[in-house]
């Protein structure tokens, strides 16, 4: 668990202890998040329970490392995410709850996130994808140091892939 150190948050490894409060995430922000990315569609909440366990499982397995911010009320500010890591690589993916845009978080959890990739898990790059629409997203990782490397497309258009050597930090 770390302590963002400008936000009343802490980065923590994703625990069957955070289903209720990832599912009240979920649930707050679902018309916010389907504004930026494609809806999550009603099965995901329907079977919540067992996609919850089954991303705990693949956590396990070390195909993911799955985080989620948490506030002083043990509510979920948002998630931010390692998938499928392979041959010293992750994809990067973060959501921050609507309440909380516009203030540094997912600049903060997205650095945090970056550090525990490199001394924890010993990956050596990361990439992530962000919707040409998406400008918040995209200054956030540009920001972090990452650097576009190529236009891809995304459920909503247009959008960027970027790459960051973790050795270059």
């Amino acid at each position: 668990m770390i302590r963002l150190p400008d936000h009343p948050v802490t980065l923590e490894l994703l625990t069957a202890e955070h289903a209720e409060a990832v599912l009240a995430f979920e649930q707050e922000n679902r018309a916010y998040f389907a504004s930026w990315i494609t809806d999550r569609g009603d099965d995901y909440f329907a079977t919540f329970a067992t996609r919850h366990a089954a991303l705990l499982a693949e956590q396990a397995a070390g195909v993911c490392r799955f985080h989620v911010l948490v506030d002083d009320s043990g509510a979920v500010a948002g998630r931010v995410n390692l998938v499928d890591l392979e041959n010293g690589a992750a994809e990067l993916g973060y959501r921050i709850a609507e309440k909380w845009t516009g203030q540094g978080l997912a600049s903060e959890a997205v650095r945090a996130l970056i550090g525990i990739a490199a001394t924890e898990y010993g990956l050596a790059a990361l990439w992530a994808g962000a919707s040409n629409h998406n400008a918040a997203s995209q200054a956030v990782l540009t920001k972090a140091g990452f650097r576009p490397v190529a236009s891809t497309h995304t459920s909503l258009g247009p959008g960027t892939k970027y790459e960051l050597i973790l050795a270059d930090m």
